[in-house]
């Protein structure tokens, strides 16, 4: 394990497994099965992803032998793997109850390892929920007891090291609420760890969200290129979900530089790969990512049908951190198919010199305003969960909608003020256009 052989590991722990079947006395061999059935853990998350059935019949088992025994020392451990099983599955329910459990066990014994990983599960989960300021408070408090001359050999119980992945998943608070450039030195510092550990799994995981937090800040070819690294390293060491999700992103990427076809393909094959190891969490971002790029290929039905489909899976988990950004897009892309039937009726009117029908002009006028009502309620949510990311995401895209309509003065007020909110980021594409829109709201 600690030479990141991993399916090797697997072969041998096994064989130690069955080997235990031959001894006579039962409660002899119970401590040694809970040992080694943490020792799997590693591995299987390396080879199978965090939520491979393997994972959840390992860890089941270790439990299982924790209440035979009596509470040991492995009762965190083995609470933490099913925990990472459930919320990878986005059953954010039973995630959040392990969570609470893995932090209360921690607190009681007063070990800093176990609360550094008790609170990265907290952090995780409060953040797939949307409750992102509590999601950041966990995640800094990790942060704030990691030693790494102490904490390090976590890595081969946890899969990952503590201080390389509170720091990377720091980055979905840190720029979901506004900030970031805290959130693209949060990734770097993970990344930076990382590099000094000469742990695969620890460096294609830090690679791939150094280039998820470029994506997020708009940035494609830095987002391109460290996906492009986390793929290379996964697939020389059988990382299955690091592969996968690096493709999506790889898949992004692409589109977001013209290549719209062969981005499209790339993220479905992604997609598909990803839902194979049964990983569901932050398929609404992946999906999102997905119908924006039909959007640009002109298929923005295809589009429409895959948000829908997100948001059936955000009412079904309770999966809530990219909700706003789904309303959004349905907006983006009803305006899309809108701007597409206007030039269809000018070219119409152009051949015929006669006015186009009526009821194209009214579906026009109706598709506006309900695209409308999706930027507001995308609005509404990026207000409650102090999303100040996605609420200017949704701002700008309302604004926009109200310059053409003539409303300029109230797409000024209201985007001058989620602008004036921010103190960071200003070189972000974000906040580039939301200045540029200011300025031309001005000038009208």
């Amino acid at each position: 394990m600690q030479r990141s052989a991993n399916t090797e590991a697997i072969n041998h722990l096994s064989a130690a497994l069955e080997l235990l079947k031959t001894l006579p006395d039962p409660s002899a061999r119970a401590p040694q099965e809970l040992a080694l059935c943490l020792a799997l853990g590693t591995p299987l998350l390396a080879t199978k992803g965090y939520a491979a059935p393997e994972v959840e019949r390992t860890y089941s088992r270790a439990r299982e032998l924790c209440q035979q025994i009596g509470e040991t020392s492995q009762l965190f451990p083995t609470l933490w793997w099913l925990w990472i099983f459930y919320a990878v599955r986005a059953e954010l329910q039973s995630a959040m109850d392990l969570a609470d459990q893995c932090l209360t066990l921690a607190q009681r014994l007063r070990e800093p390892a176990l609360l550094i990983e008790a609170h990265y599960a907290m952090g995780c989960t409060l953040m797939y929920v949307g409750d992102f300021p509590a999601a950041r408070k966990h995640l800094e408090a990790g942060i704030a007891l990691y030693d790494p001359q102490h904490h390090r050999t976590l890595t081969f119980l946890y899969g990952q090291d503590p201080g390389v992945t509170c720091r990377l998943a720091a980055v979905y608070p840190l720029w979901m609420l506004g900030y970031p450039d805290q959130a693209l030195r949060s990734a770097r510092e993970g990344l930076s760890l990382a590099r000094d550990l000469s742990h695969p799994y620890s460096l294609a995981f830090a690679l791939y969200y150094v280039a998820e937090c470029h994506g997020y800040r708009r940035e494609r070819q830095a987002a391109q290129d460290y996906a492009e690294q986390a793929i290379t390293l996964a697939e020389e060491q059988g990382f299955t979900v690091l592969s996968a999700v690096g493709t999506m992103l790889r898949g992004w990427a692409l589109t977001e530089q013209g290549r719209v076809e062969e981005g499209i393909t790339l993220h479905c094959r992604g997609l598909a790969d990803m839902r194979s190891t049964g990983g569901r969490v932050i398929q609404p971002y992946w999906g999102s990512l997905l119908a924006e790029a039909y959007g640009k290929a002109g298929r923005g039905e295809e589009g429409l049908h895959v948000l829908d489909e997100m948001l059936t899976v955000v009412r079904d988990t309770g999966e809530r951190c990219h909700e706003a950004h789904i309303y959004r897009l349905k907006g983006e892309l009803l305006l899309n198919d809108e701007r597409g039937m206007q030039n269809d009726e000018r070219n119409t009117k152009a051949e015929e010199q006669d006015p186009a029908p009526i009821h194209h002009s009214s579906f026009i006028i109706h598709r506006s305003e309900e695209a409308e009502a999706y930027f507001l309620k995308a609005l509404d949510i990026a207000r409650r969960q102090q999303a100040k990311s996605w609420e200017l995401r949704a701002t700008l895209s309302l604004a926009r909608l109200w310059q053409r309509q003539g409303k300029r003065r109230e797409a000024h007020s209201l985007l001058s003020e989620i602008y004036g909110w921010f103190t960071e980021g200003f070189d972000t594409a974000d906040l580039q256009e939301a200045k540029a829109l200011l300025e031309a709201l001005a000038e009208g």
